[in-house]
This record gives structure tokens, C-alpha cells and sequence, in this order.
């Protein structure tokens, strides 16, 4: 793939695509299956930068990993080698999950001297309240640049106990204690202070850890009591489903274009809070039908309304959200609130999305936790920047659904979590 994609004009959208594995799935599946003292295999693991970062640092600890085919791993967990791993460097690049997992369950060594690191993005992305939520708890952690910044060095010392966490910045760090807990030395109450963003996300920790034999005690999510000395239990297999947020694009595509479009791997029974964006395909004049394992999108009215959402619980997807409000049939103005944690990932997505949509004709309004579209009266062409962001690449690629044809740069950032998204997009255009 070249350094700029171009895609033009899109008319007709319509068929089926195939998801990749979550990658939020994948990579909690990933470590916890490495804790156990088993053997587990995982189907429908997802091959993506993120994913083979989680990878490559298990196998760096000591964790023997065999490829059975292109999204099937058999993987034979040895938490003991984990913990006592000594002496090493860790580059994760821009793995958010990758990092914010791994510092926990590296903290329960002694005096292991583990450094974590990765590019330049990552090194801007706090980790602070993680960090100083795990000191609470005996962990030996260091800044090596920049206070609450990557990287950091670990030396063990980490039991468990009475914790609190800002739950206002990331679920992420709340997700990486909930992992460690049950195998501290002491039992652990975590508390929560301010408001839990992305809780949808917390649910598929808690779904996931039960499925390798931990049940934990969540007080409305507001503190959660874990049993330590306890261990992981390998399910033997573990499917892993279809990303939803992957899936918001093309069911997108089907509300903007009548459609249909059907995703397979993802249906009324997934554990991803993302599924909840076919809400807001409702709310705004789409048409959504679920089975068990897929999701079609399709607009028999043709119209589509603005909305005015608070999009917390769904900030991934959210993304694509703006991008369908672009396209309401009477030009007025959506809003989505309550997306401070947008500045935090990959780029600042609030600034990022407000730039590359005033290139395309749009209005905008860009608040400390909100954003404000108005559509454009005549959509224009531009070059889309993504700032090394698979989901600014992707959401944007919906764009020529207006008529006009983008080029996106840098295009190879959807590695991270798609690698063929642009194909499976191209397989659906007629």
C-alpha cells in the first residue's frame, strides 16, 4: 500500500464482511491465558500491530506461543516465568493496552527491573494514575523521562490491598488492576473515584476473567472486591469474536447508503459495549438487524436525523457516529458529549477529527469534551492527515459516500487493529 490512498466517489454499498477478531478481546485473552499453567487455544485471535506487540512481549517473559493457522494460537501460560523475568526491555510502540496490562502484572515480581517503552506517541500517553495506584498497593515504579509518561522501569513489589483509581481518565487502568488482583498476595478493594468511563469495556474484563475461573464482586462500579492467592483456570478454548467497533464502519455504510451491509462475527450476543453504536444508527433513521453472530445495517427510509448523544460509554465508535452525522438529510447540527478521553488515545481524536472535518466542508464546534458538526452544504475533496490513528484512516474512508473522492495519507495505520480493512471496505463497493 502507498503512502496516500485514494478513494473515489463511492455510488452503491451493499454485502457482507467478515470481522476480524477484537482486538480489546484479543489482548486481554492473550495475557490472561498466559497466567494460567495451561495450555489454551485461542480462535479468531486478531493479527494486528497492537496484538502482535502483546505477543512478541509474552514471549520475551518466557511464554511459549505456536501459530496454528492465520488467527488460531495455542498458547502455554507459565505466570510464574512471567513474574520472575528479570532484566529486560520492553517495546510495545503505540499498544496502549499492551503497556497499561503488562505494568501490572510486572509489578508483582521482586525486584525484576523491567522497563517498558515505546515510540514517541506512546511516550505522551499518562499512565500516572495506574502507576500511583499500584504504589498504593507496594510496587516499585520509576519514570525514566517524564513524570507519569512511559517509559517506566518496574521492580515487583506489588501485594494487592485497599486501592483507589481515577476512573475518569482510562478504563484501561482499571482493567490492568482487576487482571492482577486475584493473583496478589492480599485480598484487594479497588474504589473508584470520579465517574468510570467506558464501562462497557470494564464488562468485557469481568466477562472474560470469568471464563478463566474469577468471579469478582462489582459494587455498581463504584468498587470491586477481589479474592487473592487465587488462580487462573484455562478454558482449554476461547473464541474470541468479531471486533464491534471494526464493524461500526460498514454498518455505518449501510444507514448512509441504504445498503444492505451484514457483519459477521459480531451479533445480539456479544460481550463488546461497541455493539451499542446500532443504537445510534436507530436513533438517527437507520435500520439495524441482529442474529446471533452478525449485524445488518440498511436505511429503507433513505433519511438520516442529527442527534445530540452523550457517547462515553462508546468513544471508539463514537468516532464513526460523527462521521454518519455528516451525511442527515436536513443539514442540522449533532453533538457528542463527554468525550474527554478522545484527547488520550492514539492522537488527540478531538482535535484530529475537528481539523481533517473542516477540510471536508463540515462546521464545527471543538469543546474540552464535546464536538459539534455541522454538516457541509457541499462536501469538498482534501487530503485526510490520520497522525498515525487507524481510526481516523478508516472513519474517513466513508467520506466518498458524499460523492467526492479523499486521499488519505499514510494509509498502513490501520495495521493496528485491521490490516485489511481497505479490502473488505473495496469488496462492498459498487
Amino acid at each position: 500500500m502507498n503512502n496516500i490512498l485514494t478513494i473515489n466517489p463511492i455510488n452503491e454499498i451493499y454485502g457482507s464482511v467478515n470481522l476480524p477478531g477484537s482486538k480489546s478481546i484479543s489482548n486481554r485473552a492473550l495475557l490472561i491465558s498466559a497466567l494460567t499453567n495451561e495450555k489454551t487455544i485461542l480462535s479468531n485471535i486478531l493479527d494486528s500491530d497492537d496484538v502482535n506487540y502483546m505477543i512478541s512481549s509474552l514471549k520475551i517473559l518466557g511464554i511459549k506461543i505456536n501459530k496454528v493457522s492465520s488467527n488460531k494460537i495455542e498458547i502455554y501460560g507459565n505466570k510464574e516465568s512471567i513474574i520472575n523475568k528479570k532484566n529486560v526491555e520492553l517495546f510495545i510502540g503505540n499498544s496502549g493496552t499492551t503497556i497499561r496490562f503488562l505494568t501490572s502484572i510486572l509489578s508483582l515480581g521482586i525486584n525484576n527491573n523491567i522497563t517498558i517503552t515505546g515510540n514517541n506517541r506512546m511516550k505522551e500517553r499518562p499512565i500516572g494514575d495506574l502507576v500511583e495506584s499500584l504504589r498504593m498497593g507496594g510496587a516499585n515504579i520509576k519514570f525514566l523521562e517524564n513524570k507519569n509518561f512511559p517509559p517506566i522501569n518496574i521492580n515487583g513489589g506489588y501485594s494487592g490491598g485497599l486501592i483507589t483509581i481515577n476512573g475518569n481518565i482510562s478504563s484501561q487502568f482499571l482493567t490492568s488492576l482487576l487482571i492482577v488482583s486475584p493473583l496478589a498476595y492480599n485480598d484487594s478493594l479497588i474504589k473508584i473515584n470520579n465517574n468510570l468511563v467506558s464501562k462497557p469495556y470494564i464488562n468485557i474484563t469481568l466477562s472474560i476473567m470469568k471464563s478463566f475461573g474469577i468471579n469478582i464482586i462489582n459494587k455498581d462500579y463504584k468498587e470491586f472486591y477481589i479474592k487473592g492467592k487465587s488462580n487462573y483456570i484455562s478454558p482449554k478454548e476461547y473464541y474470541i469474536e468479531g471486533d464491534a467497533t471494526s464493524a461500526s464502519y460498514f454498518l455505518a455504510a449501510g444507514a448512509i447508503k441504504s445498503g444492505p451491509v451484514k457483519v459477521f462475527g459480531v451479533g445480539s450476543k456479544s460481550i463488546q459495549g461497541d455493539i451499542n453504536f446500532t443504537n445510534l444508527i436507530s436513533k438517527m433513521g437507520g435500520d439495524i438487524k441482529f442474529g446471533d453472530n452478525f449485524i445488518e445495517s440498511y436505511n429503507s427510509s433513505k433519511l438520516l436525523k442529527n442527534i445530540d448523544a452523550d457517547v462515553n460509554d462508546i468513544p471508539d465508535s463514537a468516532m464513526t457516529a460523527v462521521i454518519l452525522s455528516l451525511f442527515v438529510n436536513d443539514k442540522k447540527i449533532s453533538i457528542f458529549r463527554n468525550i474527554y478521553n478522545w484527547r488520550l488515545k492514539e492522537t488527540d481524536r478531538l482535535s484530529a477529527m475537528s481539523n481533517e472535518l473542516k477540510k471536508i466542508g463540515a462546521e464545527i464546534i471543538e469543546g474540552k469534551d464535546f464536538i459539534s458538526i455541522k454538516p457541509p452544504n457541499k462536501f469538498r475533496y482534501a487530503n485526510i492527515d490520520t497522525y498515525d490513528d487507524h481510526r481516523i484512516a478508516m472513519c474517513f474512508s466513508l467520506i466518498p459516500l458524499s460523492g467526492i473522492k479523499i486521499d488519505i495519507m499514510n494509509p498502513d495505520c490501520v495495521n493496528k487493529t485491521f490490516p485489511n480493512y481497505f479490502e473488505c471496505l473495496k469488496s462492498i463497493i459498487h
